[in-house]
């Protein structure tokens, strides 16, 4: 069992599917440790919250876990992936006023990062695409996905594991399929999602570790300038959790800085 649609065996869907035509729903991409889904609690929050931010019917969350829990039976490691969408509703944009919503889920073998990403950190490449800004849209994994795919595509270095990403007004956002932390004269600062942006699981418990540790904590508008004069820099989220970055450009950062140790060492 890879797929279920609507509580069923399958890997398909009708063509006629909203999330097909127009990438009308929301999805979030859970890691499955020991058999358990990791943060279930946070990823249904903010599935309920994307859902109502698009005006979609709140999700039965008790029938997801189920679910998730009929297709990772007997897997240890993987990633779960659930999909929402408004199901199908004819051609045009316009919804139609009864919604039937179409639930995916996928089950995908643990990707093979290499580990030595979190002890000696990664090069990020500088992506060239830009986020646009759309307020109603941000924080939310919504499944209008264009500009990360055309950023991830702009490189095909192995040496090269992520991509940073700004937006169109020049402030740095997030990366590829991360958010990024950078710590500036002892403050560790992460880029304010208010315009574009994921508001990622793992960047949440990672404001809140700042705040157990004592770590000075702040979210603001981040310039290139700012991310290239910082002292540490990392990137993260719910699969890779944290990895620091050793290089930006020709900006060669310090190989785990002391903050982004004490943050990767208060989650394990």
């Amino acid at each position: 069992m890879n797929a279920l649609v609507n509580g069923i065996v399958s890997e398909e869907i009708a063509v006629s599917d909203r999330g097909l035509q127009y990438g009308d729903g929301v999805f979030e991409t859970i890691a499955v440790i020991e058999g358990q889904c990791e943060h279930w609690v946070e990823h249904m929050e903010r599935l309920s919250a994307g859902c109502k931010q698009i005006k979609l019917p709140s999700p039965d969350v008790q029938k997801l876990l189920v679910e998730a829990q009929q297709i990772i039976d007997g897997k240890q490691q993987a990633i779960l992936k659930i999909i929402i969408t408004r199901g199908s509703g004819g051609r045009g944009y316009l919804a139609p006023d009864l919604v039937s919503p179409t639930r995916i889920l996928t089950i995908h073998p643990w990707p093979n990062y290499p580990t030595i990403n979190s002890s000696l950190g990664i090069q990020l490449h500088l992506c060239d695409t830009q986020l646009s800004h759309q307020p109603a849209l941000a924080g939310i994994k919504h499944l209008n996905r264009l500009e990360q795919v055309i950023a991830r595509n702009e490189w095909n270095n192995p040496d090269i594991s992520e991509g940073l990403m700004c937006d169109n007004q020049g402030n740095v956002i997030e990366g590829t399929m991360s958010n990024v932390f950078v710590v500036i004269n002892n403050e560790l600062v992460t880029p304010e999602i208010v315009n574009c942006g994921v508001a990622g699981i793992m960047r949440s418990h990672i404001m809140r570790q700042a705040n157990i540790l004592g770590i000075p904590m702040s979210e603001r508008n981040l310039a290139l300038n700012d991310v290239l004069s910082a002292d540490e820099v990392f990137v993260c989220n719910s699969i890779i959790r944290i990895w620091p970055v050793r290089q930006l450009l020709d900006k060669h950062y310090k190989v785990v800085g002391d903050i982004t140790a004490q943050i990767m060492n208060g989650l394990i």
